[in-house]
């Protein structure tokens, strides 16, 4: 067995270890990477990659439905499932150099594909390597949580890691769960030509203001999309071909196929934690604000330390360990900023504090601004008038955005800095954004919170009329 002496270990080579491995090694620490499967982990492989792929194949399925109304009349569209499958992997092909091997081997870092596990609280082993080292980063990821569903473990379904392996549409395809994955995957195969029903035990989109979910549980509605909420699921059952679902109201759903996407689990098992002294939760790792786990020299980010999973999280992790592990200096990781994004069309996206939260802490001190898309000139030039901005201010600065709507995704982020930054609400309204776009959209909903101030106070109209008199 080789041994190894290094500066960092991260173990697991998803974005936040990726990004740890890459700047740590540019940075002039001796780095060796550990992965037992694939380089890019679960976004790239099986998660947010290949699902915008597909959801970008059903958009032009979806063309041919709406054309009508721009005075284009395009032929029914034909799903070649096949050719769809095909635009995923080479999407998937396209981005994989940039988390593979030979990048990392290239900056300098030593990947080892196999198995890690803890044989004390500085050494594992993986493969034929001993390695000791300094600092450790776990970076093990997530993967799909299965319920405990009676006869589900008999039932041939899929998660969003063997989805991909389709061989065929299915005629119908039934989801568990109705996060950002279900729906997602809901809209996405009922464009491309499949039956879909999705069921829920509570609320669908339950993570996020009801008012704008419904927007988007509306639009999916109307695409022939059969929602089912407060309804669990009590038992699955094969029969032949097809899936069973018994519902605790008594009602039975038949389909051709079966997505769990019903939450995600972290990646703990095999890592002999308890070797290192390394607590878990039943959310993932235990560790503190500045990610250190119960040993202190080992860090746990993204979807490994349980909390909030996002790709861009991991990310936003791996700058806070690369601050404290190689230069010793104070960083805490904190997730008040940190937008998310569900890319439903329409798309929905928040950033901060819901309308909830913030009124349950600012109380009547809160202000609400709204600003409704159809407004907007180029959501109407693109018939896309679907949607809601909505913008929660304390004294005079941003606290939480939600945003529904064509590209509320990418129109977020300015929320999202304004949040980080502590931006003040007047310099976003102060932002001058090219017309006609979508962006304008930010600026009049940060607008929207002086009109009461300027147009309806009756001092600030005397005041006009005051000066207009004295100007020549």
């Amino acid at each position: 067995m080789e041994t190894i002496k290094t500066d960092l270990l991260i173990i697991g080579a998803g974005s936040g270890g990726l990004s740890v491995a890459a700047g740590a090694v540019q940075m002039g620490a001796s780095v060796v990477l550990v992965e037992r499967g694939e380089m890019g982990g679960d976004c790239l492989n099986y998660g947010c990659v290949p699902s915008k792929a597909l959801i970008a194949a059903a958009a032009q399925a979806h063309a041919a439905e709406v054309s009508g109304a721009f005075g284009v009349d395009l032929a029914p569209a034909r799903v070649d499932w096949p050719r769809v499958r095909a635009h995923v992997q080479e999407t998937i092909t396209r981005i994989a150099p940039v988390d593979s091997q030979e990048r990392f081997e290239g900056l300098g870092v030593r990947v080892i594909r196999a198995q890690a596990r803890f044989v004390s609280d500085r050494e594992v082993e993986a493969g034929h390597h001993r390695i000791i080292a300094r600092r450790i980063v776990l970076a093990t990821g997530s993967a799909p949580a299965v319920p405990p569903v009676p006869g589900l473990a008999d039932v041939r379904y899929l998660t969003n890691e063997t989805l991909w392996e389709l061989e065929e549409l299915p005629a119908h395809l039934l989801i568990l769960g109705s996060g950002p994955i279900g729906m997602e995957m809901a809209q996405a195969f009922r464009r491309l030509g499949a039956q879909v029903t999705v069921v829920e035990g509570a609320r669908a989109l339950g993570r996020e203001d009801s008012e704008m979910a419904a927007i988007v549980l509306d639009h999916l509605r109307g695409e022939g999309v059969t929602i089912l909420e407060g309804e669990t699921v009590t038992a699955a059952r094969q029969q032949g071909s097809a899936i069973e679902l018994r519902l605790d109201s008594g009602k039975s759903l038949t389909g051709s196929h079966l997505l769990v996407a019903a939450g995600r689990r972290s990646n703990t098992e095999g890592l002999g934690l308890e070797a290192a002294g390394i607590e878990t939760t039943k959310s993932g790792i235990k560790a503190d604000a500045g990610l250190r786990t119960t040993n202190r020299r080992v860090y746990a980010i993204g979807d490994a330390a349980g909390g909030l999973q996002f790709t861009h999280l991991a990310g936003y992790h791996a700058g806070i360990v690369l601050r404290s592990a190689l230069f010793g200096l104070p960083a805490k990781a904190s997730t008040h900023h940190i937008p998310r994004a569900t890319y439903t069309r329409p798309e929905l996206a928040h950033v901060g504090l819901t309308e909830v939260e913030a009124r349950q802490r600012y109380g009547d001190k809160l202000e609400v601004l709204r600003e409704a898309l159809q407004h907007n000139d180029r959501a109407i030039a693109e018939r896309e008038t679907a949607g809601l901005a909505k913008v929660m201010v304390h004294r005079g600065r941003p606290v939480g955005a939600t945003i529904v709507g064509a590209q509320a995704g990418d129109l977020i982020s300015t929320w999202a800095l304004a949040i980080s930054a502590k931006v003040k609400i007047a310099q976003i309204a102060g932002m001058v954004a090219p017309y006609p776009t979508l962006g304008e959209l930010n600026k009049r909903v940060a607008g929207s919170y002086f009109t009461p101030r300027l147009f309806e106070n009756r001092t600030v109209k005397a005041v006009t009329r005051t000066v207009q008199r004295l100007l020549p």
